[in-house]
């Protein structure tokens, strides 16, 4: 079961609905014993309930990101808190809406975090102290406190808590090892984790437990439940720009504050876009007049390219003989000042 429309078609489907849509979020660790089973039986029932959105089904749990009509949220909160072992189960709604998703999307993986960390180097048994984003608000003030960003780094680079550790991580693969030893001479600290909806400082808090550190603490709900809880609290957010989300939008705004810069004239700007230029889709952070300068593309080559007719378009990426291949494309049309998701810093 799967999706067989075009992204032409998709897109004029939405534009059809006479319905909101709500963004939202969740995840659980829990014992699956045949994650194809649940991911076939996820596909019908919320392919019924016109749900679009990513999700992650594995033997350790669910993940899951995505667009819901907003007559059917309480069927579809009722239907999945049905399941087994998801009866507990809390949603996290977007702090900014707008257009999220284009189609419904059920992948079994291996982890739904790929973190690619043995299995003996965490107990998710043990896992960090949550703390209620208030509390987390309070705590991070104290002085033998430090923040650590759990994200990659071009999701901080837009938006991050105040005086926060930022690893230098470009992929999940690498941010344990990172932050374990960025961290090495902190273990008498109080360690307090934060991510963008908090799975990823669920399996990172147990591994630096069993890492040895004293006190893990994480922020229940990430970023997206800090900043509905800071606004309806009236506090000042100690998490400043925009919180970087996976979908179409890209990011939602949280504050004011551009903490971010154009990849192409350093301007200051933090709107992430991938590259016009579909030999190359490189997710970086343009300004305005560079978009119109560039039409959308993050180089003079890639912008040449993506506006060479589709033939020739083609012919390069297939062409034996210059040994162009999509992948190979892809580099060759990206400035080399740019590093993949490793920019100005």
């Amino acid at each position: 079961m799967y999706n067989k429309k075009s992204k032409i078609e998709l897109e004029k489907n939405l534009e059809k609905e006479n319905f909101e849509r709500i963004t939202c979020s969740f995840y659980k660790y829990f014992s699956i014993t045949n994650p194809n089973e649940l991911r076939d039986f996820l596909y019908k029932n919320l392919e019924e309930l016109h749900v679009l959105g990513r999700v992650y089904v594995a033997s350790e749990g669910i993940n899951a990101q995505i667009s819901i009509p907003d007559y059917q949220m309480e069927s579809f909160k009722q239907y999945i808190q049905s399941i087994d072992g998801l009866s507990d189960l809390q949603f996290k709604h977007a702090v900014e809406e707008g257009r999220s998703f284009i189609k419904l999307k059920i992948l079994v993986r291996d982890e739904i975090v790929a973190y690619k960390i043995p299995e003996n180097s965490y107990d998710m048994n043990q896992t960090g102290t949550h703390l209620k984003p208030i509390d987390f608000h309070n705590s991070i003030k104290k002085d033998d406190s430090v923040v650590v960003d759990m994200r990659n780094y071009y999701e901080s680079e837009v938006g991050k808590f105040k005086n926060a550790i930022i690893p230098d991580a470009h992929y999940s693969k690498e941010l344990l090892p990172t932050v374990a030893k960025l961290l090495e001479k902190e273990k008498d600290k109080k360690v307090h984790l934060y991510c963008t909806g908090g799975i990823r400082c669920e399996k990172a808090s147990s591994y630096l437990i069993k890492k040895g550190f004293k006190e893990v603490y994480q922020l229940e709900g990430g970023v997206i439940q800090y900043a509905h809880d800071i606004k309806n609290s009236n506090l000042e957010s100690e998490f400043i720009g925009k919180n970087f989300v996976f979908d179409d939008r890209m990011g939602e705004r949280v504050t004011n504050d551009i903490i971010s810069f154009c990849h192409q004239c350093k301007v200051q700007s933090d709107y992430h876009k991938n590259c016009n230029n579909d030999a190359c889709h490189l997710l970086f952070i343009q300004c305005d007049k560079c978009n119109d300068k560039f039409k959308g593309c993050c180089s003079k080559d890639c912008m040449d390219f993506a506006y060479l007719d589709s033939d020739t378009q083609k012919k390069l990426r297939k062409d034996k003989n210059k040994k162009v291949s999509s992948a190979k494309l892809s580099t060759k049309f990206r400035p080399k000042l740019y590093k993949l998701f490793n920019y100005w810093k």
